[in-house]
């Protein structure tokens, strides 16, 4: 069995719509909502190729994934726009279409919410929808975007300022996952997908430098895309924390980084054997992120880029055990994922 962390919502047309007559009339229209029927959504999960040769489903079952954490698309969750109203509103509609397809794909769906982060305020809003998904709607984590600022200039305070304190204790009271990953950019220069490498590695080096863990030390952390540049400039990092550990090895960031779990969203065989290789295989979530943006053909391979179970499979490092779970079983206790699993292999609802 394998189970992908990391995967966004394939939606009907309808809801980008919503979102672009919020923007246009900046919430001076009232809520609204997006109105969509079972058989519109069916045929945006398992007829439109939104991304990449195939439908959502013709694809993850073409890759042959069995189950999907499904989430928001990031950049699509305009954190810097304002009002603020249409922040919480288009996120809850976006929520609300992830609900659905969790119940109309029990066995192949669960939900991981977005959360309306309007930047430079205080986190009330993103506290209550949290709840709302977790406690009415039975998702299993949220998303936690790091720079709700979206890259225009002004800076968020580092995921070890207490700020963030709040919803770092709502995530451990409901007992669910926090999974860091950028939403859009407002910079030219370094776009969306540069920015969220960037906030990725940015997000752990400010959690792992911080007392973070010694005050959450429950916190649930999977941070996405192999964690950014944090694998391949561990050297660096490590220095720093040689030079103030006073010979306390676990203030190493080699031995921090260890309470942190990365997914394996990487589309090449040596990114995601030096993930492996950094963290280990007990803090490796498989995630592919497909459809997306890696959803394209390479020529040396024959193979999309997003197939990535591949690449685990073909790692030479660890054994079988270690590939299962890396492929399902990590998973299966980082979201609680006993219940879906359990009613899955009776074909019933969880």
């Amino acid at each position: 069995m394998i189970i992908d962390c990391h995967a966004h919502v394939s939606a009907p047309a309808e809801l980008w719509a919503y979102k672009a007559l919020q923007l246009s009339a900046r919430g001076t229209h009232g809520r609204g909502g997006v109105k969509v029927t079972d058989d519109q959504i069916r045929e945006a999960v398992e007829q439109h190729a939104e991304i990449g040769p195939y439908s959502h489903m013709d694809y993850i079952d073409h890759v042959k994934t069995d189950m999907q954490a499904i989430s928001p698309r990031p950049f699509q969750l305009m954190h810097s726009e304002k009002p603020s109203r249409i922040v919480q509103w288009f996120h809850e509609e976006v929520n609300n279409i992830i609900y659905r397809e969790t119940q109309l794909y029990p066995d192949r769906f669960f939900g991981i919410a977005g959360l309306p982060q309007p930047c430079g305020e205080p986190l009330d809003m993103a506290i209550a929808e949290l709840e709302r998904c977790v406690n009415e709607l039975g998702f299993r984590g949220a998303l936690l975007n790091p720079d709700p600022y979206e890259n225009s200039g002004q800076k968020a305070p580092p995921m070890g300022d207490r700020y963030w304190y709040p919803l770092y204790e709502k995530f451990c009271e409901l007992d669910v996952v926090a999974h860091i990953h950028g939403t859009g950019s407002r910079c030219e220069r370094e776009p969306y997908s540069l920015h969220f490498i960037n906030e990725e590695t940015t997000a752990v080096f400010g959690l792992i430098n911080s007392d973070v863990f010694e005050d959450f030390p429950d916190l649930k952390i999977l941070v996405s895309h192999g964690g950014g540049a944090i694998p391949y400039q561990i050297g660096r990092f490590e220095a720093g924390t040689l030079r103030r550990s006073g010979g306390d090895e676990s203030r190493l960031f080699s031995n921090r980084i260890k309470k942190l779990y990365f997914d394996t969203v990487l589309y090449t065989q040596d990114a995601v054997e030096l993930l492996v290789k950094t963290v280990g295989a007990d803090r490796c979530l498989f995630g592919a992120e497909c459809p997306g943006i890696g959803s394209e053909v390479h020529p040396h391979t024959g193979r999309c880029m997003d197939d990535v179970a591949p690449s685990v499979k073909a790692l030479d490092i660890i054994g079988d055990a270690e590939k299962d779970a890396i492929l399902r079983g990590n998973a299966v206790e980082l979201f609680k994922l006993e219940d879906i699993i359990e009613a899955r292999s009776k074909g019933g609802r969880p």
